[in-house]
């Protein structure tokens, strides 16, 4: 690589000059290729711990003129090839130009001159990718690709020195982070230490401080664990680990990989040493930081944020804490947690602008709003560029949102004008088009004909109820008038002061008349609604009258939701219901539907209309319970492993005998998965409902805590798990809201479970008060930060539970053991996911459908079998191996869909490990018939197919089955059959039945042909080309084999044999059809007269009846003759002899002689044969053969043909050919080596290039 000319001091210090010119030095690196001794180890060293570049540069050209004590570096090479390349351009083009100059400083400014145009020349294409990353990143990048043999593809997002422990003696080094690998090297004093870890076997990554290893990160895989330490930064590293690692659980889990985002905006000043990856990723954690905090959308992205003060007028004070400012809304939170939070849609500002500074209220702010709200913010450090950034965001809302948000709020709002009215009106253009135009069913009307779609099921399904007019009733208004004095202080809608006040009134429970309105804003769902007017509309019509596995299971589940609760008890609330289910499982097929979502969305439904409802549903399943209702629940099971983690911190004495019960894991999972809905009375579970909208799972992680601490006496004297579940069920069941003035929903729980002493009831405002007094103190970044840790833990479960499912299904008819078939596994999954991030990845992540079962989930295609193959297979066949390797893919990919799943992979690799020599031959003769043998591969009948184009039915291909043409006859039978039927009319339908009659057997027939175990007699015989494919295979497999020469001189042996047997077997099994391919010949060139001729037929069938003998795998070729008419086809489906020997040449003799002129085989005699000769062009024909070369001229011998048994029988005579199949390899040492092989580190190949010329 050519360098801009930098100054070199020391020519000579640590630099060995190995060619020189008068102009030029080319300079090789101490210590790199062989030899250098002790020098070169200290310098190798220094080089690694130093960061030098000489380590991937070993090698560099420098310019000095003779006078001058100044060098000047204007090349480097990492490899002896590429160095010399740049030398020889020098002495080319340089130097004979340079010997005019007189002067040495026009040499010296000639020569940079010259290298600077080269590399603007070379950079001229590369500049706009390259100028992101700084030059000493790229060079880094380099490094790791040099030393871990990683392709450009892997791109590297930071490294890092540090010390990696081995034993007990750390060994410093560099550690390199890329998108998909943990890489380490280090080298001290001649001791070389690689590591390459892919972040998908990483089971745990831990950051502790031990005695022995001093504040260090430990990185856990299924057979290792890791630790490293003596970094600069350790929690910036740590942190970067942690997003790397998560985005490889995310790749296993949904697909999802890796793509970099390429609108982050430029850096203000260039960063040093920091990638536009790094860049991206910390991006990312920003993002998904203050979208959690604040509930907004998913799409949602931080520009920046700055610190400031806040003016809060309920409290006359200045609150100081950080403004957040993104392209749709201006958020703030306050330093001290539960101050004040706010946030701002942008759609809804209406003013913003910079006031008088003064003493006390430096660098303000003002932002206005439609619902006539102020915020005043002060302190800010860049004012002018913050309200330029905001009018920016503000100008590029899109002017159609100004005249959507008037029907929006129309919809929700009765106010245009303001935020402060929750009530919806009943005859809003929603209410009318979900359930005229999106339902197919008639629609029931009740409460003064309001259709479901307007309001939420509650106010439609009340009772006369006596509670409103009593205490509770009288209650309940207070709680209303308490919020409406809340709204007037802190205002009211989306730009509402969140404070500690606000989460004590949701801890007091909601009113019935508010909750649909808080939960929309609290949960962020509102944003997202008023954002996408007529989407829900949309989406139902799209999906209504649409059917898949996810509405099957919606219609079964539909009359479980809530069934105890009246509006379920008609089709309005069940309409509803599927209305909203069905929306969102085509919003998001991932996920689809999954049981214990009808139950939230049913009581979703009784407090919000059928839009709102959706929207809830979308901010729970996307945001709030994050992977909670995919396929296998991996969120719940995260937040499992979270509550176990807190019952040991929190109540260590009943987490040791929970665990001991296995109750955890059973409770959990229904408690989360419906928010409590299921396991406790309705009006205490939607108080919970209203805490989680508020909270988030900080609170249902807190709750469960305090249910259990509440149980603790009685779950300590359990003695099995049925009984801690009876007594936390009965706990459950008597959880009242005395203050609910919903008339009481009988609970199918408490039906079920009866004791003899009356029940003690727990007042829920009761329960939340003491997890909040008790367990308050869970933060929601600790959470976060503890699903990530077992999200890796839970990811990995799932994995291992596939392995071991996968597994076992295929163990029953494979050869391997279980150990070998989950090492078959692990490799096989990895040469997927290989695929993903480093080929198309788009492409490979289509092929794994989530809903498919294990066994079908990772597939591979031929490119990634080869590789498989090349590695793994006991037959190794130097450059012919990928053939051998395409072969035996076409023969495994059953389907034809060019993938194969990890059955049909072992079964192929079980063929060449397992059985006897008979088996093994057996797969090796397949693998030189069709299919597996490509009409590429056998050249001459890919020209004779090709040559003949009006007297053969193309639609008949050279490899069909006799099952295939049979199934072609079938087919056309059925659409004659269906022609007749058209024209004859109604009455002649009787006479399709015979047909019918014939398709029936021919399908009893295929099955049973199916299930028949085969046989050797079953394969078919072998052409003269074919066999001549299977001794070029023979010949490459034994290269380099120990006792190679015994090898050849026995295949050269029974190909010989063979020889003379196909000749020997030629003349009896094809005398008798001379006559009738000659009279086929004399009729060759008029091919009407040829059908119509009966001649071809009878004497063929004449050949038949002379011909007992003939094996019933000479039949197909006769059934393939494409110049048969459908009759002789049928005819000869029942029983026709092969009349030319081979059972898959389908063409006539004259055609085959007419077209193998053109070819250009040449002729040996066996006699003469070495096996060295075999080559591509090379055809063996035995010694009786010369008469048929007489006759054909230079052809292929069509009539030629041997069977598997004849094979079998001459391999058996040769003791060397037995020994070398039935020999066993032990496929774990293979696997062992693949790994070690799979990534070549550049230390060997750099020794190989300093061999070359120099």
């Amino acid at each position: 690589m050519w360098l801009g000319p930098e100054e070199v001091l020391l020519a000579g210090a640590l630099w060995v000059t190995e060619r020189a010119n008068p102009f030029f030095l080319l300079q090789r690196r101490r210590g790199h290729g062989k030899g250098g001794g002790l020098t070169g180890l200290l310098v190798g060293t220094l080089d690694v711990v130093l960061d030098s570049s000489a380590r991937v540069a070993p090698y560099r050209i420098l310019h000095q003129t003779q006078d001058s004590q100044v060098y000047w570096a204007v090349a480097c090479g990492s490899s002896r090839k590429e160095i010399t390349k740049h030398w020889e351009w020098l002495e080319n083009n340089l130097l004979q130009t340079l010997s005019i100059f007189d002067n040495e400083e026009d040499i010296t400014t000639f020569v940079k001159g010259k290298i600077h145009g080269i590399i603007a020349e070379e950079n001229k294409n590369e500049q706009p990718q390259s100028e992101e990353d700084p030059g000493k990143f790229k060079e880094a990048e380099l490094k790791m690709r040099k030393q871990f043999g990683m392709p450009e593809v892997e791109k590297l997002v930071n490294y890092y020195s540090c010390s990696y422990w081995k034993g007990r003696v750390p060994r410093q080094g560099w550690l390199y982070l890329t998108v998909n690998h943990l890489c380490f090297y280090s080298f001290l004093l001649g001791k070389e230490v690689t590591l390459v870890i892919q972040w998908v076997d990483v089971t745990q990554l831990e950051k502790n401080a031990t005695l022995l290893f001093p504040e260090c990160i430990k990185v856990s895989t299924r057979d290792s664990e890791l630790y490293f330490s003596m970094f600069l930064n350790i929690n910036e590293t740590f942190k970067l680990m942690e997003q790397l690692a998560n985005i490889a659980m995310r790749q296993l889990l949904d697909n999802e990989s890796f793509l970099q985002d390429k609108s982050l905006p430029k850096p203000r000043r260039p960063l040093k040493n920091i990638s536009a990856l790094k860049r991206d990723l910390d991006a990312r954690a920003k993002n998904e930081c203050y979208r959690a905090t604040f509930r907004l959308p998913k799409d949602e992205c931080l520009d920046g944020h700055t610190d400031c003060t806040l003016w809060t007028p309920f409290n006359k004070m200045h609150i100081p804490g950080q403004m957040f400012v993104s392209n749709n809304y201006i958020c703030f939170a306050s330093r001290a947690e539960e101050a004040c939070h706010l946030i701002i849609p942008l759609r809804e500002v209406t003013i913003v602008e910079k006031a008088d500074s003064s003493s006390v209220l430096p660098s303000p702010l003002s932002i206005s709003t439609k619902s006539k709200m102020t915020f005043f913010f002060a302190n800010l450090k860049d004012r002018d560029f913050l309200v330029q950034r905001i009018s920016d965001f503000l100008q590029r809302t899109p002017s159609k949102k100004s005249c959507s948000i008037d029907r929006e709020w129309k919809w929700n709002v009765a106010d245009a004008s303001s935020e402060e009215v929750p009530e919806l009106p009943s005859s809003s253009p929603l209410a009318v088009s979900p359930t005229s135009a999106l339902s197919h069913r008639p629609v029931s009307f009740c409460a003064g004909q309001v259709p479901t779609a307007s309001q939420g099921l509650l106010k439609l399904f009340r009772r006369n109820s006596e509670e409103l007019s009593g205490p509770k009733g009288a209650k309940e208004k207070m709680k209303e008038e308490s919020w409406n004095i809340h709204f007037f202080e802190y205002g009211r809608g989306m730009c509402m002061y969140r404070t500690a006040k606000t989460r004590e009134l949701v801890q007091k429970g909601i009113p019935e008349n508010l909750r649909g309105e808080l939960w929309l804003l609290f949960s962020g769902a509102w944003n997202e609604m008023v954002t996408h007017p007529g989407y829900y509309a949309d989406l139902v019509e799209k999906s209504m009258g649409r059917y898949n596995l996810a509405t099957e299971e919606i219609e079964r589940d539909l009359h479980r939701s809530m069934p105890e609760h009246p509006a379920f008890q008609n089709e309005l609330g069940i309409a509803a219901l599927r209305r909203v289910l069905t929306a969102y499982a085509f919003r998001n097929p991932t996920i689809g539907y999954c049981q214990a979502m009808n139950i939230v969305t049913s009581v979703l439904l009784l407090y919000c209309n059928e839009e709102e409802a959706f929207w809830l549903l979308v901010a729970l399943c996307e945001r709030m319970l994050p992977d909670y209702y995919n396929t296998r629940v991996v969120g719940a099971l995260v937040d499992q492993g979270i509550f176990e983690e807190l019952t040991r911190e929190y109540l260590p004495q009943l987490s040791e005998k929970m665990q001991d019960l296995g109750v955890i894991s059973t409770i959990s999972l229904s408690w989360f998965l419906t928010l409590f809905l299921s396991v406790m009375p309705f009006e205490s579970a939607v108080v919970i409902v209203d805490c989680f909208f508020y909270e988030g799972i900080k609170f249902i992680l807190q709750v469960s805590l305090a249910i259990l601490d509440a149980n603790m006496e009685k779950l300590l004297q359990c003695c099995d798990e049925g009984e801690a579940m009876t007594i936390l069920g009965r706990y459950l069941d008597n959880v009242v809201n005395r203050q609910s003035v919903s008339p009481p929903i009988p609970h199918l729980h408490a039906l079920l479970t009866s004791g003899d002493d009356p029940p003690l009831e727990i007042d829920i405002f009761e329960l939340i008060k003491t997890s909040y007094e008790k367990f308050g103190n869970l933060k929601a970044d600790d959470i976060e930060q503890m699903r990530f840790k077992q999200r890796l833990k839970v990811i990995q479960s799932l994995e291992d539970t596939a392995k071991k499912s996968v597994v076992r299904a295929v163990s029953g008819d494979i050869g391997f053991t279980m150990e070998e078939l989950e090492e078959l596994y692990v490799v096989f999954k990895a040469k997927y996911l290989m695929s993903c991030y480093w080929g198309n990845n788009r492409a490979a992540a289509a092929r794994r459908d989530q809903s498919l079962p294990y066994l079908e989930q990772y597939r591979i295609d031929m490119e990634q079998f080869k590789e498989l193959f090349s590695s793994l297979t006991p037959w190794a066949c130097g450059a012919h191996t990928p053939v051998l390797a395409g072969r035996l893919f076409r023969l495994l990919d059953e389907n034809r869909d060019s993938l194969i799943n990890f059955k049909e992979f072992v079964t192929g690799m079980s063929g060449m490990y397992h059985g006897d020599l008979t088996e093994k031959l057996k797969v090796l003769y397949k693998l030189h018939l069709p299919p597996a043998l490509n009409p590429e591969e056998t050249e001459s009948a890919l020209e004779a197919t090709s040559y003949f184009t009006e007297d053969v039915t193309t639609e008949v291909s050279p490899f069909v089955s006799e099952l295939d043409i049979c199934l072609h006859c079938e087919s056309q039978e059925t659409q004659e059959d269906k022609g007749r039927r058209n024209e004859n009319g109604p009455e002649k339908e009787e006479k399709g039945t015979s047909p019918q009659d014939y398709r029936y057997y021919l399908r009893m027939w295929a099955k049973e042909k199916e299930n028949k175990k085969e046989t050797i007699k079953d394969l078919p015989k072998m052409s003269q080309e074919q066999f001549i494919e299977l001794c070029k295979t023979l010949y490459n497999m034994f290269s380099e084999d120990p006792v190679e020469q015994e090898l050849y001189h026995a295949i050269a042996t029974v190909a010989s044999l063979l020889l003379r047997i196909g000749e020997v077997g030629k003349k009896f099994s094809n005398r008798p059809t001379r006559k009738s391919e000659d009279c086929k010949a004399n009729n060759g060139q008029d091919p009407v007269s040829e059908e119509e001729s009966p001649t071809s037929e009878q004497s063929q069938n004449s050949a038949v009846e002379q011909q007992p003998q003939a094996d019933h795998e000479d039949k197909a070729s006769a059934d393939a003759q494409p110049e048969k008419t459908q009759q002789e086809n049928q005819t000869l489906g029942d029983g026709s002899g092969e009349g030319q020997g081979s059972p898959l040449q389908l063409l006539s003799d004259d055609e085959t002689k007419d077209d193998m002129s053109m070819s250009s085989y040449s002729m040996v005699s066996t006699g003469s044969l070495q096996c060295e000769d075999i080559a591509d062009d090379t055809v063996l024909v035995g010694c009786e053969g010369s008469s048929a070369a007489a006759r054909y001229g230079s052809t292929i011998d069509t009539d030629w043909s041997i069977s598997f048994e004849q094979i079998l029988a001459s391999m058996l005579t040769e003791t060397a050919l037995v020994n070398y199949f039935e020999k066993k390899v032990n496929i774990l040492q293979k696997i062992k080596d693949q790994k070690k092989v799979e990534r070549q580190f550049s230390s060997s190949s750099d020794y190989e290039l300093s061999s070359v010329s120099g």
